[in-house]
């Protein structure tokens, strides 16, 4: 039994702690990140799951509707999946200071825990995720980056006992410009222009 498990415990310890990354060394990086204001209002975003072999597994959509209060964050998600299933989680975060948040969910084990400098934040918390007939704890290393014009991207790396299960990659977009939404787009073709 000891032989068949030592392959699992090394390959454990060769995937934990690979990442020396720090959400400091983003501290001089910009747009700024100011996770509250970011999600208050509506946001879309899209998204897909990798497996740990980098194989999509599934493909999905997301709509948020964000409220702050001042001290609390509470951000609705809708998903829907590319195969028609939907989901929907409400995320309540706590600003603790002028890095560090805490956030909860119906689905997350205790309490997400993250910080933010510069254009960055890393979220770390624990899921649980049906699978099958099972219900997992999975471990998620989350990131998030902000870049011009409204857009974040996101990158969740999720493992299990220290095993990397997959991933998760979003791209999320605020409109910074509604205004501009509004205004009608002319077609040159159209008009012989």
């Amino acid at each position: 039994m000891f032989r068949r498990l030592l392959p699992l415990v090394g390959l454990a310890f060769l995937t934990a702690g690979c990442s020396d990354m720090r959400v400091e060394d983003f501290a001089g990086k910009q747009p700024q990140f100011v996770f509250e204001d970011y999600f208050a209002g509506e946001t879309k975003a899209w998204g897909i799951v990798r497996d740990r072999f980098g194989k999509v597994r599934r493909q999905f959509t997301v709509e948020m509707n964000g409220s702050w209060d001042g001290k609390v964050l509470t951000l609705d998600e809708h998903f829907v999946y590319d195969d028609g299933e939907t989901d929907k989680r409400t995320w309540v975060v706590r600003k603790l200071d002028e890095h560090r948040y805490e956030g909860t969910a119906g689905d997350v084990i205790g309490s997400a825990t993250g910080a933010t400098y510069g254009n960055s934040l890393n979220w770390s918390y624990t899921l649980a995720l049906p699978i099958g007939e099972r219900i997992w704890h999975v471990d998620f290393d989350d990131w998030m980056f902000l870049q011009p014009d409204g857009v974040l991207i996101n990158r969740a790396d999720m493992s299990k006992f220290g095993i990397r299960l997959g991933e998760i990659v979003l791209f999320f977009k605020k409109d910074v410009g509604a205004a501009a939404a509004t205004e009608p787009v002319t077609n040159p073709a159209a008009s012989g222009g």
